[in-house]
């Protein structure tokens, strides 16, 4: 199933560059989403490079759900495609 980067986990005063959230084409609510928990998260560079991660937690009450990825993800990345398997 894809996904899409949507931004940086982030605070008022810092942003934590290796987790990232993302919201997921069907998943409306927390409930189906919390089914993703441990699957893992792929994304692809335009050079082909993958970058693996894996679904932690959920994000808000929408259905979005946070990624870690063990290097951090570059700015490119937001708005673009993931793969969750």
């Amino acid at each position: 199933m894809e996904g899409t980067v949507n931004n940086f986990r982030r605070a008022r005063h810092h942003q934590y560059t290796n987790q990232m959230i993302i919201t997921l084409e069907g998943y409306d609510t927390k409930e189906e989403s919390e089914k993703l928990i441990g699957k893992k998260v792929t994304w692809t560079s335009p050079a082909g490079k993958e970058i693996v991660g894996e679904v932690r937690a959920l994000h808000g009450n929408g259905g979005a759900i946070r990624a870690l990825f063990e290097k951090g993800l570059p700015g490119q990345a937001i708005g673009t495609k993931v793969k969750v398997e």
